[in-house]
């Protein structure tokens, strides 16, 4: 059986939701954050010594990195599901947004978060930052335009991935600034699966 090690308010819930539109049956073994740091519990160091989520474990495979679970499901399961055909520019397009969603997009997001967090006046990370958002979420906020989902005008991996990156403008409270995006994130919501992995998420949120 499939067990996805699932730390709360994480990069993992994408991963819930993947697992429920392939319809594979998985478990979850669920971590709650501390409550004052927000830093994972040391018990998830048991599934990879990193200690981060999402870990993925499948027919004796320990598999690591969001990104790369995504794909790992996707050919195993999918079926031909929720990727392009191979060779085509749609398949480069959807393995460019697949990197870009841990890589461009979520940068900008984390710099963001350590500066709030921080609570420090900064002589140049804050408005860094808030530059490269702008930035990158506009860019994203444009090829949506006109667009349903990011690839061929169906649900694929990139959207499981760039999910995350929505919900993210969304907790900051800027969504309403990127229509596109907003619109995209509320049509990413209308799916079952979808609604199944934040109902999971609450169930283990730890609250």
């Amino acid at each position: 059986m499939i067990i996805l090690h699932h730390l709360n308010q994480s990069r993992s819930k994408r991963i819930i939701w993947l697992l429920e539109e392939l319809g594979v049956e998985y478990k979850i073994q669920p971590y709650c954050r501390d409550k004052v740091t927000f830093l994972a519990p040391p018990e998830l160091k048991s599934a990879h010594p990193l200690g981060k989520s999402p870990v993925l474990e499948d027919n004796g495979l320990i598999i690591t990195e969001s990104g790369a679970i995504t794909e790992y499901l996707i050919e195993t399961y999918g079926n031909g599901k929720f990727m392009p055909e191979r060779g085509t520019q749609a398949y480069i397009d959807y393995i460019q947004w697949l990197h870009f969603a841990e890589s461009s997009a979520i940068l900008p997001l984390l710099l963001k978060m350590f500066v709030t967090k921080d609570g420090a006046k900064m002589n140049f990370l804050g408005d860094y930052a808030d530059m490269e958002t702008q930035k990158v979420m506009q860019y994203f906020d444009q090829r949506l335009a006109d667009k349903t989902y990011l690839i061929e005008e169906r649900l694929t991996g990139a959207d499981f991935m760039m999910s995350f990156i929505a919900e993210i403008l969304g907790n900051y409270g800027v969504l309403a600034a990127f229509p596109n995006i907003q619109r995209y994130a509320e049509q990413l919501q209308t799916h079952q699966g979808y609604q199944t992995a934040q109902a999971l998420e609450l169930q283990y949120n730890g609250e």
